[in-house]
């Protein structure tokens, strides 16, 4: 995870586009990111989408989090383990195990 988030902070420093990753400029772009991921999907089947696109949306996405992740001092990986928890707590095997329904309805 390091060596990704020094990397992606290389590339922004050596064109010093740090001036524009605020946090809320990095949120909307995740977001913008997200919406190009999911128009590689849009009127098709899921298997017909290219892997390709998708894998080049999802890198960007993750840059863009990662980035945002290190303007707060987040360690990604640290996050992501505590949320799971949070969501085993919400969501224990017994009452969640194939269903989709939220939390609050089970």
């Amino acid at each position: 995870m390091e060596e990704i988030i020094d990397a992606l902070i290389k590339f922004r420093n050596d064109r010093d586009w740090e001036q524009f990753h605020n946090p809320k400029d990095l949120a909307v772009a995740l977001n913008v990111e997200a919406g190009e991921l999911l128009e590689h999907f849009l009127w098709k089947q899921p298997e017909d989408a290219s892997k390709e696109k998708v894998k080049e949306e999802l890198a960007d996405i993750f840059a863009y989090a990662f980035l945002l992740a290190e303007k707060y001092d987040f360690d990604v990986k640290e996050i992501v383990l505590e949320k799971i928890k949070s969501n085993d707590r919400k969501y224990p095997v017994e009452k969640a195990k194939g269903t989709a329904r939220k939390y609050t309805e089970l």
